[in-house]
């Protein structure tokens, strides 16, 4: 399955550590086969929860995955935006004798500047900061755009604000 780490574990990697009581994932999986593996997981005990956005939603399906221990891993089934060169821009990082795919720099600002959330813009500008050496900025504002004028906007202000880049 294609996948990329997204998230605080993405937030981690591209900035500043911060808590959350799960991890996410955008996977590229169809609505059927995220509704297939939500029963083979169920099957396996795990508690799943497969939800479908509306023709609105960016995200079109979330499928919700815990188990008996409280852990849990939400894999987005899309992002409207999101362009699918991002799972070929994954860094790969080392975790428990493996490695974990985790979304580009440029891809990861770009969603949260999408997002736009206070948690999210914090997140972007940290990445923004802590990788303003080998940051791609004309890659970052193209994906930007991909998300819509509101997420350019909100880019532009967090570039503006950390490198005092016009």
């Amino acid at each position: 399955m294609d996948y990329v780490v997204i998230g605080a574990i993405a937030a981690s990697v591209h900035g500043i550590v911060r808590a959350s009581f799960d991890a996410d994932a955008l996977v590229s999986l169809s609505r059927q086969r995220l509704k297939e593996l939500a029963s083979e997981l169920a099957a396996d005990g795990f508690q799943t929860e497969l939800r479908v956005g509306d023709f609105d939603d960016p995200i079109p399906a979330l499928l919700a995955i815990s188990d008996s221990h409280g852990n849990r891993v939400d894999l987005l089934g899309g992002l409207r935006g999101l362009e699918p060169a991002a799972f070929s821009r994954t860094m790969q990082v080392p975790f428990k004798g493996t490695t974990m795919r985790v979304i580009g720099r440029e891809d990861f600002i770009a969603m949260k500047a999408f997002a736009g959330g206070p948690q999210d813009l914090a997140d972007a500008r940290n990445a923004i900061l802590l990788g303003r050496d080998s940051l791609d900025l004309n890659l970052v504002r193209a994906l930007a755009q991909r998300y819509g004028r509101e997420a350019a906007a909100a880019l532009e202000a967090l570039v503006k604000e950390t490198l005092g880049a016009p």
